[in-house]
């Protein structure tokens, strides 16, 4: 990036900016903070700058104030933003491809694993993430995603190793409600897959992307070494994350189909609370194929997801029926429909969903396991694409969680019988559509 700076060498142009007022905000697409002057030919300005006639790329910290006094002073010929440009292809089909190279015995990269981000039914990841780029706003920079899980393989730390393709920075400091310390270690392996796909470091050429990479993890532990945990301890995750400024709320966990929402008033609690405090909570359907959602996804309060599979069907084990807000990649085999044109179209089973985690029982060997199904695996897509849409700014800066869900609802891709409806909810959750500029999207 060019920085000459010469206004330092410029006394009167340099008390010019420092003494600034605020302009109106530039509608123009441009670098931040820099400002491409061209001073008067034979100028005293021009002289200092001791670059003869070539204009000047200035860094300054109010792009429009440095502009409207610069245009006010004689020596300046013309002052503006230094505007951006990109290929000419519609808003539509603007891509950002990561070299990441997916599992070094497969050709074709992460593209060949990952059909869940870029395959005919993914979320649309490659337009996403341009989206984003192009909004200044990298993977979802600038949004914390608290992760309620098992853990995450967040830091080394005897005798625990950070997942290869994480980086400390990704994180923000979480907490271990089952062990009550600062510790938030995953000694299952679940945690760490679903925090991979929100946010497993991208275009590093290691292993595989994460949907909102530029996103902070906030790792809580709710959950044990085998995976259970307690609606108490659940709720406490729920009200620490939200205090500790997490804009999405990700809870890839379920109850049993016997539990009511009587019998966890302590967590819809602290949904409510997390509401307030103006976090999106997303839940996990469940994954019995039953023709109900299970709890805490059935609450009040939080988006509700179901799976699935590759071929663009339902996935047999997740859940349905009414309160049903979304549907996104969980794997799995096709759920019999024989309405449904996606679902049995091939005799072969559709692929589940790869991220970097544990490579079998042990907290410090990692490999790309490809037997991760579920709902779990399904929400932190929507997860991940709220965070997206947050960091883009496409809804404002600071929109509710209620508006929130309605627009990735409004965005997402409907499958199955036209229009809402109990198997998919309102659609395929759709990243790119979601946060195309001006609510545009994706048709496919």
């Amino acid at each position: 990036m060019i920085n000459l700076r010469p206004l330092l060498l410029i006394p009167a142009l340099a008390a010019v900016l420092c003494a600034a007022a605020a302009a109106p905000a530039l509608a123009l697409d441009a670098v931040p903070g820099e400002v491409v002057v061209q001073y008067e030919p034979g100028s005293p300005a021009q002289a200092a700058a001791a670059a003869g006639a070539a204009p000047q790329v200035l860094r300054v910290k109010d792009v429009p104030a440095a502009i409207e006094r610069l245009r006010r002073h004689p020596g300046v010929r013309y002052a503006v933003p230094n505007v951006r440009a990109r290929v000419a292809q519609s808003g539509a089909g603007a891509t950002f491809v990561p070299n990441d190279p997916g599992d070094t015995g497969t050709a074709g990269g992460w593209q060949a694993l990952q059909w869940n981000f870029a395959g005919e039914f993914g979320v649309h990841a490659p337009e996403a993430w341009a989206n984003a780029i192009a909004a200044g706003a990298p993977g979802g920079r600038g949004v914390t995603i608290a992760v309620l899980d098992t853990g995450v393989a967040y830091r080394t730390r005897s005798p625990y190793r950070i997942s290869p393709d994480f980086r400390p920075p990704q994180f923000v400091r979480g907490y271990d409600f089952v062990d009550r310390d600062r510790f938030p270690f995953d000694r299952n392996g679940h945690g760490t897959h679903v925090a991979a796909t929100i946010a497993e470091a991208t275009n590093n050429g290691v292993a595989l992307t994460g949907l909102a990479y530029g996103a902070r993890i906030m790792a809580v532990r709710v959950l044990d070494s085998v995976g259970e945990g307690n609606a108490t301890d659940i709720a406490r995750g729920v009200r620490y994350a939200a205090r500790h400024g997490a804009k999405v709320i990700n809870l890839s966990l379920e109850f049993d189909a016997d539990v009511r929402a009587r019998d966890i008033p302590q967590l819809l609690q602290a949904i409510a609370y997390a509401r307030s405090r103006g976090a999106l909570v997303v839940g996990a359907a469940g994954n019995e194929g039953r023709g109900s959602i299970a709890y805490p996804a059935r609450a009040y309060g939080v988006t509700s997801v179901g799976a699935t599979t590759e071929h663009g069907c339902v996935s047999e084990f997740s859940n349905f029926g009414r309160g049903l807000d979304l549907v996104a990649p969980g794997g799995g085999a096709d759920t019999a429909l024989a309405d449904d044109p996606n679902c049995g179209a091939t005799e072969s089973n559709g692929r589940n969903i790869v991220q970097l985690t544990f490579s079998g029982r042990s907290a410090t060997k990692f490999g790309m396991p490809t037997t991760y199904e579920g709902t779990s695996m399904a929400v932190p897509h929507v997860s991940a694409t709220a965070a997206l849409v947050l960091a883009t700014g496409v809804l404002g800066r600071n929109p509710s969680p209620a508006t929130l869900e309605k627009h990735l609802k409004r965005t997402a891709r409907d499958l199955g019988p036209a229009g809402p409806d109990s198997r998919y909810g309102s659609g395929l959750v759709d990243a790119a559509a979601a946060t195309a500029p001006g609510g545009g999207g994706i048709v496919g």
